[in-house]
C-alpha cells in the first residue's frame, strides 16, 4: 500500500527537476536578501516569487535548456541557462542596484494564500490582497477565508471572539507580532479587535509546534502578524468602513522615509458601535455599543553593519453589553456588560551583521502595561499585568550555508493580576532560559533540531525539544513532518472570563501547575496542473495529547476547574484543494474533522462548541484589467456537543452555513468594495437561556454556537497614495 502511495505521486513527475537559490541584492554598500524578486523560465513561462530571506524554490519542466530570469524593483535583472544538469542544483544570485531601471520586465501574479515550499514547517501565508477580500477591520475577522483557524464568539453579550486551531483555544495557539510574543495574559480574550487588518502586510499559519527559537508556548501552533513596513508601505493609506448594524470604522497608515537610513511608519484606528441592536428581541444587546482606537508608530534603522526596528503601539476601547437599557456608568438595576481594556507596549527588534555570511547576532524586546475592568451583571473582572520580554538571537552557519545553528537565551518577566468576585489569581513570574537549533539543508531533506531548557521560578524547571523535517518525495511533492513538546502557565480567570456571563459557580482549582502537551504530525503538499493551469492539494493531520490540561467543566450548569493527566487530546485532519479551472477564477475547497476529548461529567466525552466536521469553499475572480474583484466564502459547520444543563435539552448544535461574499472594484487610487456577511440568514434561536430574568440561578448567555444576529450588508473605501519609486502592484 505504501509502495502505491508513493509511486502515485513520483509517476507524474519522473523526468521533474527543481532548482533553488538565494537572491541577494547589492546596493554598493552590503547584500542584502531580495524578498519579492521574480524569478522565471523563459520558455515555460513559471516563475515565483522569493522569500521574506530571499530564498525561491521552482520546478523545471520537461523540456531544458531555458533561461532563468531573476529581476527585482531597483535592480538590473539576470539570465541563467537552465539545462538538465542543473536539477537539484542551488544558485546564489547577486543583483546589482539600478536606480534607473523603469520597469521590471517579468510579470508573475502571487497567490494571495500559498503553503511555503521552502519552510521547513506547515506554514500557510495570508497576504494584505487575501485579508481585503473581506471586511478585515480587525484580526478577529482576517480568517474568514481561511479553513485552518476559526474564529468564534465566546458568549452572546461580551461581543468577544476567540481563535480555534486544530480544535484547541487560542491559549494554545502561540500569537507574534513579526516574531515577539503578543496577545498573551489579559489582553488574551478581547485583544483580536485591537489590531487593524489593514495594518497587516501578511500573516503566517504554522500548525504543530513552532521552532524553540519563538518559545515554549506554541502547543497546537504559531500565527506570525507581519506589519506594513515604513520603506516600503503607500505614503498615504485610508480605508473607512460602515455596516448596517451601526458600526463604523476608519484606519489609516502612513510610510515616511527620513533618509536612506531612516524611515518611520505612522498607523491609526478609530472604531465605533453607535446603535443598539436586538433582532431576536429578548431584551439584550446583540452587539454591544462602544467605541475604541489605536495608535502605532514604528520606526526603521538599516545600517551597514546594523538594522534596528522599534515602536510604540496604544489602544483604549470601552464596550457596553446586556440589556437594551443599561448605560455606561454601570449604575441601574438591569443586567449590564461592561469592558473597558487599556493597552500600552513599547518592541525591538536590533541585528547585527557579522564578517562572514550568514553570522549575525539579534536583540529581541517587549515591554507591555494591560488593565482591563469587567463587568458581568453583578460579577466583576479586574486585571492589571505588566510584561517584560528579552530574547537573544545568535545565527552562523557551520562551513556552509547547508549547516545552520542559531544559539541563544531569554527572558520573560510577568506580574500579573487576576481577581474575580473572592477569586485571586495572582502572581509574579521570572523565566529565564537557553535555546539551540541545528538546520541541516540537503537537495530533498532539510531538517530542523532544536531544544530549550527553561526554569520558572514558581513552578521549576521545563526541558523542551522539538524535531522538524521536510522531504521532497518529487519537485512537486512535499512531505513535512513535526513533533514536539510545549507548555504554558494557565490564567484561568482571564482565559474564560466569558464564562462569568451566567450565574453559575466558579469552582476553582486549589493547585495552578503547568499545562504539558506533546505534539505530533504532518502533512502532505501536491502541486499539479489542471485545466493547464497550477492546482494544488494538501493534507495534514496533527496530535496533541496533554501530560497536564487544566480543563473546564461545564456540566450541569457548575463551572469547575479540574487538572487532568494524560486524559485530554485533539486529532486534527484536513484536507484542502486549490484549483484555478480559467485564468483569474480561483476555486479552495476543505474539509475539516476535529477529535477533542477531555474527562467532562466524570466521563471521556466530546469538548463543548467544537464542531466534528467543517466544510469550506472560496472562490475569487479577478477581471484581466484588476478593476473588478469577485469573492464568496461558504462555510458549513457541523453539529457541536452542548454542555448538559437542566435549564436546556438541546444536547447538540445544529448543522449550519455561513455565507460570505464582497465586490471590490478598483479606480487609480481609489477602491470600493460592496460585501455581505451570513447571507444565508441564518440565526440561533434564544442564544440566551432566560433572557427575562438575567439575575436568577438559570441565566446563562455562553451557550452561543452560531450566528446571534442575520444577515449584514457594509460598504468601505480604500484610497492610496504610492511613494514616487513604488510601484502599485498585487
Amino acid at each position: 500500500m505504501i509502495r502505491f502511495i508513493l509511486l502515485f505521486f513520483i509517476l507524474p513527475f519522473i523526468g521533474l527537476g527543481q532548482v533553488t537559490g538565494l537572491i541577494q541584492g547589492q546596493n554598493g554598500e552590503k547584500l542584502k536578501p531580495l524578498y519579492g524578486a521574480k524569478v522565471k523560465l523563459l520558455s515555460s513561462k513559471s516563475g515565483v516569487i522569493t522569500e521574506e530571506d530571499g530564498q525561491f524554490e521552482l520546478v523545471l519542466p520537461r523540456l531544458l535548456p531555458d533561461t532563468l530570469v531573476i529581476s527585482a524593483r531597483g535592480y538590473f535583472s539576470d539570465t541563467i541557462p537552465v539545462t538538465k544538469d542543473d536539477r537539484f542544483t542551488a544558485f546564489n544570485i547577486v543583483l546589482f542596484s539600478q536606480q534607473l531601471l523603469p520597469e521590471v520586465i517579468v510579470d508573475y501574479r502571487k497567490k494571495t494564500t500559498s503553503i511555503s515550499r521552502l519552510k521547513v514547517l506547515h506554514v500557510e501565508e495570508l497576504t494584505s490582497a487575501e485579508l481585503r477580500k473581506a471586511a478585515c477591520c480587525n484580526l478577529s475577522e482576517s480568517f474568514e477565508t481561511n479553513a485552518s483557524v476559526d474564529v468564534n464568539m465566546t458568549d452572546a453579550v461580551s461581543g468577544a471572539k476567540k481563535i480555534q486551531m486544530m480544535g484547541l483555544e487560542g491559549i494554545y495557539t502561540q500569537i507574534q507580532f513579526e516574531n515577539i510574543p503578543y496577545l498573551r495574559g489579559i489582553e488574551s480574550s478581547f485583544g483580536l479587535e485591537t489590531i487593524p487588518g489593514t495594518w497587516i502586510e501578511s500573516i503566517q499559519i504554522t500548525k504543530g509546534t513552532g521552532n524553540v527559537v519563538n518559545g515554549y508556548e506554541s502547543m497546537a501552533g504559531l500565527i506570525n502578524l507581519e506589519f506594513q513596513k515604513p520603506d516600503e508601505m503607500e505614503r498615504i493609506f485610508v480605508n473607512a468602513y460602515q455596516n448596517r448594524l451601526g458600526r463604523s470604522e476608519l484606519n489609516f497608515h502612513s510610510g515616511i522615509a527620513l533618509s536612506d537610513k531612516w524611515s518611520t511608519g505612522i498607523f491609526g484606528f478609530v472604531t465605533s458601535q453607535w446603535n443598539s441592536v436586538d433582532e431576536n428581541n429578548d431584551g439584550f444587546r446583540d452587539l454591544p455599543i462602544g467605541k475604541g482606537f489605536a495608535l502605532n508608530n514604528r520606526w526603521s534603522f538599516e545600517g551597514e553593519n546594523m538594522e534596528a526596528k522599534f515602536g510604540v503601539n496604544a489602544h483604549l476601547d470601552e464596550k457596553l453589553g446586556g440589556q437594551m437599557n443599561t448605560e455606561f456608568n454601570n449604575s441601574n438595576e438591569d443586567y449590564g456588560v461592561l469592558l473597558q481594556n487599556e493597552h500600552i507596549d513599547f518592541y525591538t527588534k536590533t541585528g547585527f551583521f557579522g564578517k562572514s555570511p550568514g553570522q549575525s547576532f539579534g536583540i529581541v524586546s517587549n515591554w507591555k502595561y494591560q488593565k482591563l475592568n469587567g463587568y458581568f451583571g453583578n460579577r466583576n473582572f479586574y486585571g492589571l499585568e505588566k510584561r517584560g520580554y528579552l530574547n537573544l538571537i545568535y545565527d552562523d552557519i557551520i562551513k556552509t550555508t547547508d549547516h545552520k545553528i542559531k544559539l541563544g537565551a531569554s527572558y520573560t518577566y510577568i506580574d500579573i493580576l487576576q481577581l474575580v468576585d473572592s477569586i485571586d489569581n495572582s502572581r509574579i513570574e521570572h523565566i529565564p532560559g537557553v535555546f539551540g537549533e541545528y538546520t541541516y539543508t540537503g537537495s530533498r531533506i532539510t531538517s530542523v533540531l532544536g531544544v530549550r531548557y527553561d526554569y520558572h521560578l514558581l513552578f521549576g524547571q521545563q526541558f523542551v525539544p522539538r524535531a522538524h523535517l521536510k522531504y521532497k518525495i518529487s519537485p512537486r511533492t512535499d512531505l513535512r513532518l513535526t513533533s514536539g513538546k510545549g507548555w504554558r502557565v494557565p490564567n484561568y480567570l482571564i482565559d474564560n472570563v466569558s464564562l462569568l456571563a451566567n450565574s453559575f459557580s466558579w469552582i476553582p482549582n486549589t493547585e495552578i501547575v503547568p499545562e504539558v502537551s506533546w505534539n505530533l504530525g504532518g502533512s502532505v503538499f501536491q502541486e499539479f496542473q489542471i485545466f493547464d493551469n497550477e492546482a494544488s492539494i494538501t493534507v495534514d493531520y496533527y496530535r496533541t495529547w496533554f501530560e497536564n490540561q487544566l480543563v473546564v467543566d461545564r456540566e450541569y450548569d457548575i463551572i469547575r476547574f479540574q487538572n487532568q493527566k494524560n486524559e485530554s487530546f485533539s486529532n486534527s485532519l484536513q484536507a484542502e484543494l486549490s484549483v484555478e479551472p480559467i485564468n483569474n477564477l480561483t476555486l479552495r475547497m476543505a474539509y475539516k474533522y476535529l477529535d477533542v476529548k477531555a474527562r467532562y461529567g466524570g466521563e471521556i466525552q466530546n469538548k463543548v462548541m467544537i464542531p466534528s466536521h467543517r466544510g469550506f469553499m472560496n472562490a475569487g475572480y479577478q477581471t484581466r484589467n484588476k478593476r473588478w474583484e469577485f469573492d464568496m466564502t461558504l462555510s458549513i459547520f457541523g453539529k457541536a456537543r452542548l454542555a448538559a444543563s437542566s435549564n436546556s435539552t438541546q444536547e447538540f448544535s445544529d448543522v449550519f452555513p455561513k455565507l460570505n461574499a464582497q465586490v471590490t472594484h478598483r479606480l487609480k487610487k481609489w477602491e470600493f468594495y460592496l460585501g455581505g456577511e451570513n447571507l444565508t440568514n441564518y440565526k440561533q434561536e434564544n442564544p440566551i437561556v432566560e433572557p427575562e430574568n438575567p439575575f436568577g440561578s438559570s441565566f446563562d448567555a455562553t451557550r452561543a454556537w452560531g450566528p446571534i444576529i442575520g444577515y449584514n450588508l457594509y460598504f468601505g473605501i480604500r484610497f492610496a497614495i504610492i511613494k514616487s519609486k513604488q510601484e502599485n502592484e498585487e
